[in-house]
């Protein structure tokens, strides 16, 4: 039983991050600052914490997780369409297990020269939530294979806050911010995949990177 209270208190944490991170852009700070800071409270919490996403052995030997530099050219202002097709479908956990989610919009923006688009889901478990899979063009060597993650609200990861938002269909995309799905690390976990529409064929070169083992 002191497990689930463990893992409250470690989702308790990750969510009161993402809200100190948009406590800081809201009042102006320095993003780079900003993200630093996420990163090495981040960095503390897998370390230290009984529900990190790495195990035992992981966290013996763990010096930090591998980042992209800040790259301000990765956030973009978007508009969610809302106007698509309330389409479900069971996104695949691994080879055994899969969960039902419903395509909610879809988010355009270019990237370099290219215009791509993103669909945002809504998770259909108790509760539901906003949640945005990607994969971009970096995962063949330096991000994981399978995709990351911009933001999962169930979890409590949130998007950036668009301060001078005129509605709730505006949001910021901070691939700063993106992040691997627990089930990257080791085979303890199972997580929702990218489904095939959001894999994209350009570079993202920011946020989490793949990660390595240090065993030095």
């Amino acid at each position: 039983m002191s497990n689930y209270l463990a893992l409250y208190d470690y989702r308790s944490q990750v969510a009161a991050s993402y809200r100190e991170r948009n406590r800081a852009l809201c009042a102006g700070e320095d993003a780079a600052v900003v993200l630093r800071r996420f990163r090495e409270s981040k960095d503390h919490l897998f370390l230290t914490h009984s529900q990190s996403a790495l195990d035992e052995e992981q966290r013996r030997h763990f010096h930090g997780l591998r980042y992209f530099p800040y790259n301000p050219a990765m956030c973009f202002a978007v508009t969610i369409d809302t106007h698509v097709e309330p389409k479900q479908q069971h996104i695949a956990m691994d080879a055994r297990e899969s969960m039902t989610m419903t395509t909610i919009g879809v988010v355009r923006f270019t990237v370099g020269e290219t215009p791509v688009e993103l669909s945002v889901y809504w998770l259909n478990i108790y509760g539901g939530g906003l949640f945005l899979p990607f994969r971009d063009a970096t995962y063949t060597s330096e991000t994981y294979g399978a995709g990351r993650y911009l933001f999962d609200t169930i979890k409590g990861s949130d998007p950036v806050p668009f301060t001078h938002a005129q509605d709730e269909k505006q949001i910021m995309l901070d691939f700063n911010y993106a992040y691997n799905p627990s089930c990257s690390y080791n085979d303890r976990w199972v997580c929702p995949l990218a489904p095939t529409e959001n894999r994209l064929d350009v570079l993202i070169p920011a946020g989490e990177k793949n990660y390595k083992e240090d065993r030095s």
